[in-house]
């Protein structure tokens, strides 16, 4: 059998973890693979970027992961409910999308006790998988976003939505960095005087960035709260995105052995 091709897709692309997290996997378990990573710029090139590159699978990061959604062929119930997508999977060639971000980030946070308030700051697609499975789980989710555009479909689906200017801050358990923001800059997620108010309130803080101490961290950390980065969110989501992969072919704790060595490396 040939050597099945992965990789991933976003833009910035060249600080992710993924390539080494799977190669990891598929080495240690001898499967015929390998996984690398593409800058896509344009993210209405990434189903016709798919097919050229002689894909098997690729996962989706910021901020193609509406676009991912647009072109699958199949949607698993999921995705389809969230409207985005970051893992796809060719079958006879057709593409199969697949939302791992949710199931992951929950998995995640689990360790945090007590939290019924969550914070987002940010409406991406991160955020439209991640508050709609903890709404299921019984948390009470509500999105604080820079411009109200990104808020409307959050606030038709029920969640509770808020602009910069419009917010009125009231205590939260957990606040959550859903955007890019201190990726590559010392930007914020938010306004400081909104941070100010609500993280003293916070049991908890967590970023979706990983690898790296981001200035909302820094922040959270000032005032004493535990933080959390998006390491266990990208481990695990990448777990159930190798599952997909490979066709169900090992165990969550199968990959998971190979796969965490790419945080100690």
């Amino acid at each position: 059998m040939s050597k099945q091709l992965f990789a991933i897709f976003g833009n910035p692309v060249s600080h992710s973890k993924s390539p080494l997290m799977h190669n990891l996997a598929f080495s240690g378990l001898k499967y015929n693979a390998c996984y690398g990573r593409y800058l896509l710029k344009e993210g209405e090139k990434l189903r016709e970027t798919f097919f050229a590159l002689g894909l098997k699978g690729i996962n989706i990061t910021v901020p193609h992961k509406e676009y991912a959604y647009q072109a699958c062929d199949h949607l698993d119930p999921f995705a389809k409910k969230v409207g985005a997508v970051n893992t796809i999977v060719k079958k006879e060639g057709k593409l199969y999308g697949y939302n791992t971000d949710a199931p992951g980030f929950l998995k995640a946070i689990s360790e945090f006790k007590e939290v019924l308030t969550v914070l987002f700051l940010g409406a991406g697609g991160t955020a439209r998988s991640t508050s709609a499975i903890l709404r299921d789980e019984g948390y009470r989710v509500t999105i604080l976003n820079r411009s109200e555009g990104r808020l409307e479909s959050f606030a038709k689906e029920g969640f509770e939505t808020a602009t910069f200017e419009g917010f009125k801050a009231k205590p939260f358990d957990l606040v959550i960095n859903m955007t890019s923001a201190g990726l590559e800059d010392d930007s914020l997620p938010a306004p400081k005087n909104i941070l100010e108010i609500v993280l003293p309130e916070a049991k908890a803080c967590v970023d979706v960035i990983y690898g790296k101490e981001t200035p909302f961290l820094k922040l959270a950390k000032s005032y004493g709260k535990p933080t959390k980065d998006g390491s266990d969110m990208l481990l695990y989501q990448g777990i159930i995105a190798f599952e997909y992969f490979t066709d169900h072919r090992y165990t969550f704790d199968e990959i998971k052995g190979f796969m965490r060595q790419a945080f100690t490396l």
